[in-house]
């Protein structure tokens, strides 16, 4: 069953904002969470406005399903952003939508869950999946990934730089022990790195990038990319924060080419709307403010991206 456990919506206002340009319009938040961002969308939205509310975690789409009942402006849907295209094919939506809003990453009511396995201070099952009805457990794969395999995965998504000592130490403790909590992994990381951050616990990193490769956080933010543009209409916002540097390069690649058009060869005579310009970016990165951070401390590392639709 789940607990109430708080919640502080990073850049709230900043992120809706940025997104409904109308009142009227058709509104998609890929990840719904405990409706942070939903709660307000609905509340800048008229009568006929409209908003899909996507979620892989169970727990998120139930929280959804009690606000649904009460406001049927709002409609869950459960599986992936990474879906998103084929979900509004299914609902007829393609082109016809005003405004996509991706917030990255583990949301705190799953980091605050001991039993989802997802925080390095709690002891609980290690288990990592946003999804727990569907693919593999963190623990379940500990148990049987190669050396290089959890090397790559921690150095690659969790940017650790003592990943191939931690990885070895995993494979050793394996071999007399289970990995089956949170605790457990923690202390072996917390042994295999020779020198401490004064200001990150030494498991962070393995955290974090055994978390993105257990739920396929970069490819699902890559596949939905890939087909946001065919999501919304022209004149549509997309909105997107990011906890994570990797996240992040992803969505300044995939902006800034589509601002800049297709790449033809240098002096080629070539006009303006034969650039296939699709996109305007909305000024710069945006980050929390200290009065934000102040109060939840894992704004920190938020970084917010706006970009419109013209063609």
């Amino acid at each position: 069953m789940e607990t109430n456990y708080k919640h502080t919506t990073v850049l709230l206002d900043e992120a809706v904002d940025a997104l409904v340009i109308k009142s009227h319009g058709l509104y998609i938040d890929g990840t719904y969470g405990r409706g942070g961002h939903s709660k307000l969308i609905l509340q800048r939205l008229g009568d006929m406005g409209q908003l899909v509310g996507i979620d892989k975690d169970p727990e998120a789409i139930s929280h959804g399903e009690v606000i649904q009942k009460q406001d049927q402006r709002l409609t869950m849907y459960q599986g992936s952003f990474a879906t998103i295209k084929q979900m509004t094919e299914e609902k007829n939506f393609l082109g016809l939508v005003d405004g996509v809003l991706l917030d990255l990453g583990v949301s705190s009511p799953q980091l605050d869950d001991a039993h989802r396995g997802f925080s390095f201070l709690r002891d609980g099952p290690l288990d990592m999946r946003m999804d727990p009805n569907s693919g593999v457990s963190a623990a379940d794969w500990l148990a049987v990934a190669e050396e290089d395999e959890i090397t790559d995965v921690l150095k690659r998504f969790g940017e650790e730089k003592f990943g191939k000592r931690i990885a070895k130490a995993i494979i050793e403790k394996r071999q007399s022990e289970v990995l089956t909590t949170t605790h457990q992994l923690v202390e072996i990381i917390d042994q295999a790195v020779p020198v401490k951050d004064k200001f990150k616990h030494p498991a962070t990193r393995s955290f974090q990038g055994i978390r993105i490769f257990i739920n396929d956080e970069l490819s699902d933010l890559e596949k939905a990319l890939d087909g946001i543009l065919d999501i919304l209409k022209p004149g549509g916002r997309l909105v997107i924060i990011s906890f994570h540097s990797l996240e992040d390069r992803i969505v300044k690649r995939f902006i800034r080419k589509h601002v800049q058009g297709d790449n033809f060869p240098r002096g080629l005579p070539v006009t303006e709307a034969q650039m296939n310009k699709r996109l305007i970016a909305h000024g710069r990165a945006i980050k929390a403010s200290k009065q934000q951070i102040d109060a939840n401390p894992r704004a920190r590392s938020a970084v917010m991206r706006i970009a419109e639709k013209i063609l």
